[in-house]
């Protein structure tokens, strides 16, 4: 297979496999109470039995949260956009309306252009973010958003973008930054809310092209993508200087002996965007060489454990390749054919029938 295609099938399974991993947990405020759940070292696979969920969210598999969600509808879109020629942007936010409405079940005729809103799995009600929701609302009724959001939603969904920009040059790294941010900034207009999605592009974008990443190259692309958020959004010093910040400790934190919950406690927790692209650069950079310790790393601590394991799986997934992915997450994931098929039609650039 092509190393581009088996990349972006990489990185939308790889988030995907983070996000149902965290997503149990997400809500655990402690890694004390993740091992009282999973046992010592919490949890380190997929659970599949769901007990957690009441009886209308059972599925047999380990489910997806609305990271995931989200994370397809921005694809849909994308696609969208390509195939009737016009603004990405535009149709981006078209498809997140259209995922408000299978959270609230509503239905609109003005709004049914994404193949994905009619899947039974992506109607389920898995735990969307409020800001995401209120954000979706305005726009629904004609209105703008306004709020000073920094977090996570914006950043954990566009990992589509880098992906399907990568290829044959579709859009340029800068031009993939920028869509990146603008449609974090959608739902989540503090700066960080997008800075950080800008900067996730650009790390992604790299990673995909790269045909033998290894730490160093990603750390060199993580700084790069650090000079190209200064650039873009020098008007927004304090933010920018923060995102750096958090970035250049995630680069330096994984040669200091301590475990990974220490220093994911020097990075946040998560619920920021900033925090939760921090963590999960630390812990692709930490586990370069192993998916299963730094999907581990990714959700095992008191914060927004979906998050966190989903922009860990993008960026890892990006590298790596799916076919390096274990075998025992495809197995087990909820809908894992319907987000390789989004995977393919990234690559293709136009959206096809399963």
């Amino acid at each position: 297979m092509n190393t581009l295609q088996d990349r972006i099938r990489g990185s939308l399974i790889g988030g995907a496999i983070g996000d149902a991993l965290g997503y149990p947990v997400e809500f655990i405020y402690s890694f004390e109470e993740i091992q009282a759940r999973y046992g010592e070292r919490g949890i380190t696979r997929l659970d599949t039995r769901q007990h957690w969920l009441d009886e209308t969210q059972q599925a047999g598999k380990a489910v997806i949260s609305d990271d995931t969600q989200m994370t397809l509808f921005t694809a849909n879109g994308l696609l969208n956009a390509r195939q009737r020629k016009v603004n990405y942007k535009y149709c981006i936010c078209r498809a997140y309306i259209e995922w408000y409405l299978t959270q609230t079940g509503k239905w609109s005729n003005k709004y049914n252009d994404c193949w994905v809103a009619r899947v039974p799995e992506l109607n389920k009600r898995r735990a969307p973010g409020n800001t995401c929701m209120s954000s979706l609302d305005a726009i629904f009724r004609g209105k703008e958003p306004i709020n000073n959001s920094k977090g996570c939603g914006g950043v954990m969904r566009i990992a589509p973008i880098p992906l399907y920009a990568s290829v044959g040059g579709r859009m340029s790294i800068e031009e993939s930054d920028l869509l990146a941010a603008e449609a974090a900034e959608i739902t989540h207009q503090h700066p960080l809310g997008y800075i950080s999605a800008a900067l996730m592009s650009h790390v992604i974008y790299r990673l995909a092209l790269d045909i033998e990443p290894t730490q160093e190259s990603m750390k060199g692309y993580i700084m790069e993508g650090v000079a190209a958020i200064r650039k873009q959004y020098h008007t927004y010093h304090n933010d920018v200087e923060r995102m750096a910040e958090l970035t250049e400790r995630a680069i330096s934190l994984p040669d200091n002996g301590k475990t990974d919950l220490e220093n994911i406690g020097h990075l946040g927790e998560g619920w920021t965007g900033e925090e939760t692209l921090a963590i999960a650069l630390y812990c692709t950079l930490k586990h370069f060489d192993s998916f299963d310790d730094a999907m581990t790393a990714s959700v095992n601590h008191g914060g927004d454990s979906d998050s966190t394991g989903a922009v860990t799986g993008n960026i890892l997934g990006a590298a790596i390749g799916y076919e390096a992915i274990p075998q025992c997450y495809k197995d087990d994931l909820e809908m894992h054919d319907l987000i390789l098929h989004m995977a393919d039609d990234l690559y293709a650039g136009e959206i096809t029938k399963m």
